[in-house]
């Protein structure tokens, strides 16, 4: 999720305690100190030690912001390497994958005014809506009708992957499903659940709360209900990072992959929070775009002229799979997984740390548990979310990894999507892929007048041809939840 400066007085107040205790200035991260109460064996000992804790600090810092000197090499074991066989989607350019991405090639915007509530009285007015969304053939009428977005979106989403990977319901039958498990996260969960549970029990009592409150409002339920519908009984759970919690449900799928757990998994994340508490909620933290008379306008990453980002939904799964059961039964693998990371700024709420040494650590581990350096990433699907902080400390990020940018691309799908929260790292996932696929990047729209420090090709407002060589996909959310996955295509 986007960093924002938080204006109001908690704000400003939490952003005080946190740099008395850990903020901006590096110096004062507790693992970046000496420990006065290590014991010295020997004067020999201290003499060797005899370094100051400002040059102990700096070196520790050179070295978390420095290229990776010695990559391991990458994964071979056919048992451990994940490919990618199938992706599904919910987006605000319908659920097809090709219609998705042939719209993010145009350059075409699909923010619009919000029309499903009431939103003439709010400050901000527009968003990512999904609008003629049908889940028929994915979910039975009953069923339907009760469950809340997120979980649409999910089930229709995650059963078009499978289906997109040849793991129909036939196919999964003669399937050992205990190998095959379901991690999708969602950042808010079950909102309009949550919200209608709280109007219920407020207007007429808690007797009139609907047993379907807790569980279709709780985070879990996305992979439980595809669990449930398709009979998987591998690894399942979900993952809540705020905007970073697709990208962690990547990282950790592949984990139960490696360690033998699992040799399927379905992956991703989902979220619906344009609803009047969600819209609300987000314009009380001062994080949106405020560009209510051109809201195509509105998200406009590293350009000049942003104010906020604007609030998206849908999802984003894919199939991972080990190469030796995808080999098995001929499956087309779209690309291969090579490895990511997770970290924290440990900064503050809502705010990046300027010098983005969170998101440049992150970049730096997943490349060696992807066995990468960093000369062959020649693509970043950024996080740029449309935020005056967090567009440069991504940036800042990126050029401390990257040393030499002039073969790298950089662009931001959130640019004509919005941000998908939850979502957002599983459909810019899927957005990586299609360009590992094709061969061409989508522009980063409304480049009007770009930051004179963001100097690395953003593929601005038209798209570009590009033959990824290894891609990265970033995403962080609030809480300083960093989050990098590495895509490549496929060799044997």
């Amino acid at each position: 999720m986007a960093s924002i400066v938080v204006t109001c007085n908690s704000g400003s107040l939490l952003r005080k305690r946190v740099s008395e205790n850990n903020g901006v200035s590096l110096v004062k991260h507790d693992e970046l100190r000496l420990d006065h109460r290590m014991q010295i064996p020997s004067a020999t000992s201290m003499l060797t030690r005899n370094i100051s804790a400002s040059a102990s600090r700096s070196r520790t810092i050179k070295a978390m912001a420095s290229s990776t000197v010695a990559a391991p090499k990458r994964e071979t074991d056919p048992k451990k390497r994940v490919v990618i066989t199938g992706m599904g989607l919910v987006s605000v350019f319908g659920s097809d994958i090709d219609t998705f991405y042939n719209k993010l090639l145009e350059g075409e915007s699909g923010i619009s005014l919000i029309d499903r509530f009431d939103a003439s009285n709010f400050s901000v007015r527009f968003g990512g809506q999904i609008r003629d969304f049908s889940s028929a053939g994915y979910i039975d009428g009953k069923n339907d009708r009760r469950l809340d977005d997120c979980w649409r979106y999910c089930i229709v989403a995650g059963k078009k992957a499978l289906d997109d990977a040849n793991l129909g319901h036939e196919v999964l039958q003669t399937m050992d499903r205990t190998r095959i498990g379901v991690l999708v996260g969602t950042g808010m969960g079950g909102l309009t659940a949550f919200s209608s549970g709280v109007e219920a029990l407020m207007q007429k009592g808690y007797k009139k709360i609907t047993p379907f409150f807790i569980p279709y409002s709780i985070t879990n339920m996305g992979s439980a209900l595809l669990a449930i519908d398709t009979g998987l009984m591998g690894p399942n759970y979900s993952i809540s990072t705020a905007c970073a919690t697709a990208n962690y449900c990547f990282y950790a799928a592949a984990n139960h992959i490696r360690r033998g757990e699992a040799d399927i998994m379905v992956v991703g994340g989902t979220e619906a929070a344009i609803i009047p508490i969600g819209v609300g909620g987000f314009i009380a933290c001062r994080a949106l775009s405020q560009r209510n008379e051109d809201p195509k306008k509105a998200s406009r990453p590293w350009d000049k002229a942003r104010d906020g980002f604007v609030i998206g939904e849908g999802s984003g799964v894919l199939i991972m799979e080990t190469l030796e059961s995808a080999t098995k039964r001929g499956a087309t693998i779209l690309a291969e997984y090579l490895g990511g990371a997770v970290t924290c700024d440990a900064h503050h709420m809502t705010d990046p740390r300027s010098d983005g040494l969170g998101v440049s650590s992150c970049i730096i581990k997943s490349l060696e548990n992807a066995g990468v350096s960093p000369e062959e990433v020649n693509y970043v699907n950024a996080h740029a979310t449309s935020t005056l902080a967090g567009d440069l400390a991504e940036v800042n990020a990126i050029k401390k990894v990257f040393k030499n940018t002039s073969e790298l691309k950089m662009n931001a799908t959130k640019s004509m999507i919005g941000h998908g929260l939850g979502a957002a790292g599983g459909l810019e996932a899927i957005a990586t892929i299609k360009a590992i696929n094709s061969g061409w990047l989508h522009p980063t729209i409304n480049q009007d007048n770009l930051e004179s420090n963001v100097t690395i090709d953003t593929v601005p407002n038209v798209k570009k041809k590009h033959e990824v060589n290894v891609g990265i996909s970033n995403s962080f959310g609030f809480g300083g939840h960093n989050s990098v996955v590495v895509f490549s295509p496929f060799k044997p």
